[in-house]
């Protein structure tokens, strides 16, 4: 279930790895790039800051409901039934 998940992961963080060498070969930093949108590390700070506060209660509120149905699901399904196949 993860493994495509996590493939995924890797390879955007290896492809990100290589174009921020070839950037920085350039010359081209995070701060000009930033600045380029006009932005600056405080704006972009601010803006994650509010993302998370607006996050977080919604996924607590969220996790409340979904979390209780999910096991009372997963308690009441079919013994010897898998949702997995297995090669």
């Amino acid at each position: 279930m993860f493994n495509p998940l996590i493939r995924t992961l890797v390879k955007v963080m290896v492809a990100s790895l290589i174009v921020g060498t070839i950037l920085s070969h350039f010359g081209i930093t995070a701060e000009q790039l930033i600045m380029e949108f006009g932005l600056s590390y405080e704006r972009v700070a601010d803006m994650a800051r509010r993302g998370v506060s607006w996050a977080a209660p919604n996924l607590l509120v969220g996790a409340m409901v979904i979390l209780p149905v999910w096991l009372l699901l997963y308690l009441f399904r079919p013994p010897g039934g898998s949702s997995q196949k297995q090669d």
